[in-house]
């Protein structure tokens, strides 16, 4: 293997990100198209590197949360539909014209934007090549976010319908409580009032060929909410969106399979000895507690290594053994004991988040200690640090 050139990394398997599309592939069936949700630099993921997998194996769709998320897949060879999940400035609703992004909708403002761009008007089927605005409505059903009903949504929909060069492309709404309970109750009335939504849409002579409603968790759980596009965040990254979630698809005896995509890795930077008593890292937090042989690790909280969560609490592989921070993790550095660990040596890889040996560090390990959620671990690696294919 060529020699690392950076001093901390992260591996997304491809073996492994492709087996989780291929999973759900065959979960979803032939009726449902997958968005792959690469937003937020892919979770933390890389969003090229995923991409560029997800695009091979069978994604139909790509979710981004901005423009610059959308024209930079674009830059880097992916043709397919991609949908901008998060709110896109008027100042940049031309930027999606020309480059074919489509994008969420639930504001008057929005549609007076697209007027002013004065686009052609085309007949009653447009190709995806067109000069278009190609929009998808967001219907709010309870999760109090983006999106509209009711009048709200009869509204745009007719102002819509009366500016020139738009699709009406799709309809999508969002759970706010389907991953995180065993109770699919709200999630079922956020479904009847998604369905009332398209009815409201059907009066107005509106049938979106793109419905979706499905997170991850919907995804694996849910099946009167797939429609005919499945947004996959979360789970195709081989991560279960939440232990609830796990719960509910045991109980239903869900075969669904996951496999973890990245590995995050550093190397030791140093080798020192510690007499007992002795103090390591800043304020003076800890001291160790035996005479100690101590790494230093050239990362720390500007990576994404949570310092105030890890630090004198977290553990790191070496040498596929266990190995705990001790005292504080700083801006860049942090420092482990490693007196256990036999033969360690400068360079030698050592893995904050994945498997090395027979041991493996979780995002669900680190989370608990972090009191977040699997989600947020992966997404704050800093994304400076290499993305690197294996």
């Amino acid at each position: 293997m060529e020699k690392q050139k950076s001093k901390a990394w992260v591996e997304i398997s491809r073996q492994a990100l492709t087996s989780n599309i291929k999973a759900f592939r065959s979960h979803l069936g032939d009726a449902t198209s997958i968005m792959a949700v690469v937003k937020s630099n892919a979770y933390g993921h890389g969003l090229v590197e995923t991409a560029r997998i997800a695009d091979k194996a069978g994604a139909a769709w790509f979710g981004v949360d901005n423009v610059d998320e959308g024209l930079e897949l674009r830059r880097n060879g992916i043709n397919k539909p991609i949908l901008i999940l998060g709110y896109t400035l008027d100042s940049r609703l031309k930027d999606c014209v020309l480059n074919g992004l489509s994008f969420v909708v639930y504001n008057q403002s929005t549609v007076k934007s697209l007027r002013a761009l004065k686009l052609k008007p085309f007949g009653n089927h447009p190709s995806k090549n067109a000069k278009a605005a190609y929009v998808h409505l967001k219907i709010e059903t309870g999760t109090t976010r983006q999106g509209v009903a009711g009048d709200e949504l009869r509204a745009l929909v007719k102002a819509l319908k009366k500016t020139p060069g738009v699709v009406i492309e799709g309809a999508s709404t969002h759970y706010a409580n389907i991953e995180d309970t065993t109770d699919s109750s709200y999630a079922e009335l956020q479904l009847k009032r998604y369905t009332e939504g398209l009815a409201l849409l059907k009066s107005e002579g509106i049938d979106p060929p793109w419905k979706h409603t499905a997170c991850s968790a919907a995804a694996i759980l849910y099946p009167e909410t797939y429609f005919n596009l499945a947004r996959v965040g979360i789970a195709m990254y081989g991560l279960w969106p939440s232990k609830e979630t796990l719960a509910v698809a045991k109980r239903q005896k869900n075969e669904l399979i996951l496999e973890p995509v990245l590995t995050w890795k550093t190397v030791v930077a140093q080798i020192k000895s510690a007499k007992k008593g002795t103090p390591v890292s800043y304020g003076l937090t800890e001291k160790v507690a035996r005479n100690a042989k101590l790494a230093v690790l050239p990362i720390g909280y500007w990576d994404g290594f949570d310092r105030r969560g890890l630090s004198q609490v977290g553990q790191v592989l070496v040498r596929g053994r266990r190995c705990k921070v001790v005292g504080r993790i700083c801006m860049n550095m942090c420092v482990i004991d490693v007196t256990d660990v036999p033969g360690v040596k400068v360079e030698d890889e050592v893995v904050l988040l994945g498997k090395q040996g027979k041991e493996r560090i979780t995002a669900e390990d680190l989370a608990g200690k972090i009191g977040t959620i699997n989600y947020e671990v992966v997404t704050r690696i800093n994304p400076v640090l290499p993305r690197i294919v294996v």
